[in-house]
């Protein structure tokens, strides 16, 4: 593929807010001393008072952020996923997913792209963990312009949200302007022999599979699926009818994330063969970010491959 302009979309989420912030008062950001690494600090440098530093205390902070909920504010809580989603999850449980408060979580340095970090903050639980509070919509966007878009999408949702950023930049495909639907999936490309549903990096990994799949007589059908919950079922179903077996692709844990969602439904309403690219039952450990996606099987070569195998070409 040509060289394209790469973001991380941790930094989508940054400029989102800051955008946000110029048309919303009710608009405040939380982070826990991770204002660098998460991209609030670009909110922090234009709304200093609107920006609050919790400190090294994820649990608190949710609460926090429950708390201005209830006093009418939108707060965006930002920490890494790791921390955001695990160390906070019984605060995020009872204080916001219970009482269906308008809290948004924004956790960065999600899945194994991390690299060098290790296992202790590759997160690759979080969708799992998520999904199973009541009421939570959860998003994983696939470069930095759908990342700014989720971001806004957010915010005019009402009740809790848990936004799934990178730290690795990415290459950047959508156009900006691009508008985000909460529950709409995003056919990339058209085919009919196999059909991808991807998310996250693992989209513009698809999307390189596509092509070489292409020169070699094979047409695939290309879903970018960034509401892992609400999944866009019409379009799965769909996608099933239409191609007869699926690949989901994610940078999480085969189990609880968007393979088992699709599954799930599929299994209920059109049983339909799966394959499932994603960590499998395994941690992570240290490395170049690129050789720890490729070593798990996170990566364009291994989606050609199984795709090939499913296929029995």
């Amino acid at each position: 593929m040509a060289d394209v302009k790469k973001m991380a979309t941790r930094e989508g989420y940054g400029k989102g807010l800051v955008e946000l912030g110029k048309l919303h008062d009710n608009v405040v950001v939380l982070d826990a001393d991770l204002a660098g690494s998460t991209k609030t600090g670009m909110f922090a440098k234009a709304y200093p008072d609107r920006h609050f530093n919790c400190g090294i205390a994820e649990g608190n902070m949710m609460s926090v952020a429950a708390g201005l909920a209830a006093a009418g504010m939108v707060p965006f809580a930002s920490s890494f996923a790791m921390f955001a989603s695990g160390r906070a999850y019984e605060q995020i449980r009872n204080s916001v997913g219970y009482p269906a408060l308008n809290v948004k979580i924004g956790a960065s340095h999600g899945g194994m792209s991390v690299g060098e970090d290790g296992a202790s903050h590759q997160c690759c639980e979080d969708f799992a963990l998520m999904r199973s509070i009541p009421g939570m919509t959860v998003i994983c966007p696939a470069d930095g312009v759908e990342a700014e878009a989720a971001t806004k999408a957010a915010y005019a949702h009402e009740g809790p949200v848990y936004l799934r950023m990178g730290r690795l930049a990415v290459p950047v495909f959508h156009e900006e302007g691009f508008e985000f639907v909460i529950g709409k999936g995003e056919i990339m490309r058209d085919g009919s022999d196999i059909a991808i549903i991807a998310n996250g990096l693992m989209v513009y990994e698809a999307m390189k599979a596509c092509e070489t799949l292409e020169e070699q007589g094979i047409h695939p059908m290309l879903i970018n699926m960034a509401t892992v919950k609400p999944l866009d079922e019409e379009l799965v179903l769909e996608a099933a009818k239409k191609c007869g077996k699926i690949i989901t692709c994610e940078e999480h844990s085969v189990i609880g994330g968007l393979g088992e969602a699709v599954c799930s439904f599929l299994s209920e309403t059109c049983p339909t063969p799966v394959r499932r690219i994603g960590v499998n039952d395994q941690f992570g450990q240290s490395g170049p970010a690129a050789q720890v996606l490729a070593h798990y099987g996170l990566c364009a070569e291994n989606i050609v491959s199984v795709t090939k195998e499913f296929l029995g070409k």
